[in-house]
């Protein structure tokens, strides 16, 4: 495991000042990179510590910033006011993953050749949008995405290994949304693959926290959230083993 040294870095998007977290393997590269999309609550630690554990494992990781450090825990009807409308316009959507991207690719010591997206949520999508217009990832991982339309002749133009994964109790991501959206992969002639967790509902990965930030006991929610959602610790830890799993066999 590697040293890492963790940055944020202020930048204008989407018309807000965003804050985004930088975090790198100590000594030369060139280092793999991967872009981190948080979900519709916010740039948590949770996102953070994904991108301090990938600089662990040697790469630059960028946890992008949709919100304008904001973060709506507790806060359903801010969190979809901001959201909803932005998943509505692949334009924004692309236009913030993209000055995002372009930070993580001025990074010193970046192989643009090694090039990887995770996206949570609403994060998802954006690292799907950005993969749709060409960005040479060569993986790309998205867990309890918002997916686009299932259309094949999106991705024909696409080289990247797109990996998908939900939970079987999701109520905003089914299975069978997913499996669509594979099928249209897949006829786009996509390297693709789907893992569906069994019994874990949306954003699987929340632990529950309470007001004041600090973790509470159980699997349940304290604060208010969208409906289906719950935590399941056994398939964060194995989602998490398989994206770096993925990462590590695209970047031989």
């Amino acid at each position: 495991m590697h040293e890492i040294t963790t940055t944020p870095v202020f930048y204008e998007a989407d018309g807000l000042t965003m804050v985004a977290h930088l975090t790198r393997p100590h000594g030369e590269g060139p280092w793999p990179a991967v872009l981190i999309g948080h979900d519709g609550v916010g740039l948590d630690d949770y996102q953070r510590s994904r991108a301090d554990d990938l600089a662990r494992h040697g790469y630059v990781a960028l946890a992008m910033d949709f919100h304008g450090g904001q973060t709506f825990f507790g806060r359903p009807d801010a969190m979809l006011a901001r959201t909803m409308p932005l998943l509505a316009d692949e334009g924004r959507m692309r236009a913030i993953g993209r000055l995002a991207l372009d930070i993580l690719l001025a990074t010193p010591d970046v192989d643009a050749n090694r090039l990887f997206a995770l996206g949570y949520g609403a994060g998802g999508r954006i690292v799907l949008e950005l993969t749709q217009t060409g960005v040479p990832f060569k993986a790309v991982a998205v867990v309890h995405p918002a997916l686009p339309k299932p259309d094949a002749h999106d991705w024909c133009k696409v080289n990247s290994t797109i990996f998908l994964c939900t939970g079987s109790e999701d109520p905003l991501v089914t299975p069978d949304q997913l499996l669509a959206f594979g099928h249209a992969l897949q006829d786009a002639g996509l390297d693709w693959r789907i893992t569906i967790y069994g019994g874990a509902q949306h954003a699987f990965w929340a632990r529950p926290t309470n007001t004041d930030g600090s973790p509470a006991d159980g699997i349940m929610h304290v604060q208010a959230t969208v409906p289906g959602v719950g935590y399941h610790p056994k398939h964060t830890e194995r989602a998490w083993r398989a994206v770096l799993d993925l990462f590590g066999e695209a970047s031989k």
